[in-house]
């Protein structure tokens, strides 16, 4: 009798034990499932960080070419202040004092794009270069009859409109004022793509004037007559008509450069 007392004891026990350790695994899987749920929050919340962390950059993009964009905005605001602070002013005598007063800015605000005043001028020499070489390809064919003086007319007419707007840097280049030897050579190129241009619309002409070595003067005896005229006419008041500037301009152009001899309109 003691035995089997002894014997259920001893089962009760280990059943009791086995049930533990059944609680005990139940326990430990349970712990499983909220590590996992903790890892998955973790997930998520890396997941909201990663789309917020996007949306910023999103916005910072925009952000940024808004500043882009305001910031060409003041550099053309400074670069068209420089047009007319020069044309006032004279190249030499210009300052950063003229430009960010014509402009309404502080002197911060220019030396955020300009190192000085040499470095606007630059940027001006820059973008004239390019509007009198795309002006420059911009003459097609002459005829040698009153079309062509019409086409002439027409390209005249943005010959004035380009003086008017840079005149102070072609005068700085076309009078030497120009120390920097980049910039005179940047002019100089331009002004030679539009006598070649010029060159190549003219008529042949028998007995040309040319120079020692045989070449054709009269592209660049037209273009500094264009440039001494288009100052007579711009930089001074002298109550000129632009009608009446354009029509006989076109007119002395014409019969001078692009006409037939002898009156061969062909």
């Amino acid at each position: 009798m003691a035995a089997r007392r002894t014997t259920k004891t001893v089962a009760k026990t280990a059943a009791g034990k086995t049930g533990a350790g059944k609680t005990a695994a139940g326990k430990t899987g349970a712990g499983k499932t909220a590590a996992g749920k903790t890892g998955a929050g973790k997930t998520a919340a890396g997941k909201t960080a990663a789309g917020k962390t996007g949306t910023g950059k999103t916005a910072a993009g925009r952000s940024g070419r808004r500043l882009r964009s305001q910031g060409q905005a003041t550099r053309a605001k400074l670069l068209e202040a420089g047009v007319v602070a020069l044309a006032d002013k004279g190249y030499a005598a210009c300052r950063v004092d003229d430009v960010v007063r014509t402009a309404g800015v502080s002197h911060g605000t220019f030396y955020l794009y300009f190192a000085n005043m040499q470095a606007l001028f630059r940027a001006l020499a820059d973008q004239c270069a390019a509007d009198t070489e795309a002006l420059a390809e911009s003459l097609g064919p002459v005829p040698s009859g009153d079309d062509g003086r019409d086409v002439l007319r027409v390209w005249l007419a943005g010959f004035l409109h380009l003086y008017r707007r840079y005149g102070v840097v072609i005068r700085a280049w076309s009078e030497g004022q120009v120390r920097d030897g980049r910039l005179a050579r940047r002019g100089a190129a331009a002004f030679a793509t539009m006598a070649t241009t010029l060159g190549a619309r003219m008529v042949e002409r028998p007995g040309a004037d040319t120079g020692q070595n045989g070449q054709d003067l009269r592209p660049a005896a037209l273009v500094g007559m264009l440039e001494r005229f288009a100052y007579a006419v711009t930089a001074r008041d002298a109550g000129f008509e632009d009608e009446a500037v354009l029509d006989t301009l076109a007119t002395i152009v014409h019969r001078g450069f692009f006409r037939r001899p002898g009156g061969d309109d062909r």
